[in-house]
């Protein structure tokens, strides 16, 4: 089951223009939850002549529980958004970050499912 969490989603109801897999041994586990892969997907939205390409960055966050996708990142971020952010994401030690508010938000849709 895949669950989306990202602001006005329809923005993102097709195939992302750009992908990086941050993570993919299936091997993490955190609050009894797998960690299969996690990728970031860059969608394009526009480009502006004056501040370049506005990308929407998501996390996609595969578990043994489902798949949630959560806004990692939006705006003008110039023509290598995707890279910039994977190595941010990897370099400053946000990944444990975006792996907890990933996991909260895939309890929340669950739980949600269950009422």
């Amino acid at each position: 089951m895949k669950f989306v969490d990202v602001p006005d989603s329809k923005r993102i109801e097709r195939q992302p223009d750009n992908r990086n897999v941050i993570f993919s041994d299936g091997k993490m586990t955190q609050n009894d939850v797998v960690i299969k892969q996690i990728e970031l997907l860059q969608y394009k939205i526009k480009i502006d002549h004056k501040l370049g390409e506005y990308s929407i960055i998501t996390a996609l966050v595969d578990t043994d529980h489902g798949q949630i996708e959560i806004l990692y990142d939006e705006g003008y971020r110039g023509d290598d958004a995707l890279n910039d952010s994977a190595n941010i994401l990897v370099q400053n030690l946000g990944l444990s970050g975006l792996i907890l508010r990933s996991l909260i938000s895939l309890k929340n849709e669950l739980e949600r499912i269950e009422k």
